[in-house]
C-alpha cells in the first residue's frame, strides 16, 4: 500500500481490523474481512493485479505449520496430501482444497465460497505455486494453471510471466497442474520425526476445531430456535461463512445441521411439555414446525413416544415420587 501511495492503517481501520494487531502472527484474523479488504484495495488503487503483487511479498508460510509439515514430508505426493489436510486448520478454515492426480497431469486445486472476488484468487495462485516450487525443488515445472473467472486481456500476459505458464480463466475450480511423475519425487528438506510430530499435533487440532465448530452451531441453534429465526443461512452469517463452507465442515466433523436443530427441537420441546400447560398447536408452532401432526411425528421418532403420551408420562412419574 505505501509502495503505491496509499495509507494502510486507514484501509485497515476501514476493514474493523486493528493496525497494531496486524503483524501479530498470534492474532486471528477474519477471513470475509481480509477477502474484502484485498478486492478494496485493488480498487482503490487501481491496481488490477493487487492480488498478486500482494503475495509477491508473501511467502508459503503464510499457510503456517501446514507448510513445515508438507517440508518434512518424504515425497511430493505425501506433502501436498498433508498441505490439503491441514491448510484450513493452520490457515484458513475457509479455504477448501484437493490433491487430484490423473495419469498424465496432477492439479492441485483450491477454492473459497467467501467471495466472487477476483483479487483473493490472483494471491492465492501465486502463492500455490511458490509453494510448489518450494517443495518441488528446481526441477518443477507447471503445465498450466487455471482461475474461475475470466482474465482481462492487458493482465493476462503479466499474470502468465509472473506465473510461469499458461493461465486459463473461466475454469471449474481454481488450480496449478504440473506432470502427475513429479509426485514421486523426494523432497530434500524430509524429517519423519518433525512429520510424525507436527502431523499428530495438527490432527487433534483438527479434531478440537471440528468439535468447537459444532459447538457454535448448537448456540446459534438454541439461540435462534427461540426466536423464531434459525436457517442455515443465519447460522453462516452468524459464524461469518457461507452457508456451502458451514455445512461441508460439519460433514467433515460427522455432524448434520439439520440433525442439531432436530435435536435442538426435541429438547426444547421436552421442557415445554413439562413445564408449561401450552397446547401441542402452540409449542410446534414455537418450535417452528408447520403443524402439529409434523411435530409429533418427529416427536415419535427421536422419543418412541407421542408428546401427549410423554407429558402425561412425566405428570403420572411425578404425582408418583411426591406420593413416595
Amino acid at each position: 500500500m505505501r509502495g503505491r501511495g496509499g495509507d494502510p492503517r486507514a484501509v485497515l481501520e476501514r476493514h474493523a481490523i486493528d493496525p497494531l494487531a496486524f503483524d501479530d502472527p498470534d492474532h486471528p484474523l477474519d477471513c470475509t474481512a481480509m477477502v474484502d479488504l484485498i478486492e478494496y484495495c485493488s480498487r482503490h488503487l487501481q491496481d488490477t493485479l493487487f492480488g498478486l503483487h500482494l503475495a509477491e511479498h508473501q511467502d508459503p508460510y503464510v499457510f503456517g505449520c501446514a507448510t513445515t509439515l508438507a517440508r518434512s514430508a518424504r515425497t511430493l505426493r505425501e506433502g501436498l496430501e498433508s498441505f490439503v489436510a491441514y491448510v484450513p486448520v493452520s490457515a484458513s478454515p475457509e479455504c477448501e482444497m484437493e490433491l487430484v492426480a490423473g495419469r498424465e497431469v496432477a492439479e492441485l486445486r483450491w477454492r473459497t465460497h467467501l467471495s466472487e472476488g477476483e483479487q483473493v484468487n490472483y494471491q492465492g495462485l501465486l502463492l500455490m505455486m511458490k509453494t510448489l516450487k518450494m517443495l518441488g525443488g528446481a526441477d518443477f515445472r507447471p503445465r498450466y494453471a487455471s482461475l474461475t473467472f475470466g482474465v482481462g486481456r492487458a493482465d493476462s500476459q503479466p499474470l502468465q510471466e509472473r506465473i510461469g505458464c499458461r493461465v486459463h480463466g473461466r475454469a471449474e475450480c481454481n488450480a496449478v497442474a504440473f506432470p502427475a511423475d513429479m509426485l514421486d519425487a523426494r523432497i530434500p528438506t524430509a524429517d519423519r520425526l518433525l512429520h510424525r510430530l507436527l502431523g499428530s499435533y495438527l490432527a487433534e487440532l483438527q479434531a478440537a476445531s471440528r468439535a468447537d465448530f459444532v459447538g457454535q452451531v448448537e448456540a446459534y441453534v438454541r439461540g435462534a430456535l427461540a426466536d423464531g429465526r434459525c436457517s442455515v443461512d443465519g447460522c453462516a452469517d452468524h459464524l461469518g461463512t457461507s452457508s456451502r463452507t458451514l455445512q461441508k465442515r460439519l460433514t467433515r466433523a460427522g455432524a448434520k445441521f439439520s440433525d442439531l436443530v432436530q435435536n435442538e427441537r426435541i429438547r426444547l420441546a421436552k421442557q415445554a411439555l413439562l413445564r408449561s400447560d401450552h397446547s401441542l398447536n402452540d409449542i410446534a408452532f414455537r418450535l417452528g414446525y408447520s403443524e402439529q401432526t409434523s411435530f409429533g411425528r418427529a416427536f415419535k421418532r427421536s422419543t418412541g413416544m407421542t408428546p401427549q403420551a410423554f407429558r402425561s408420562a412425566e405428570n403420572r412419574r411425578r404425582l408418583a415420587e411426591t406420593d413416595a
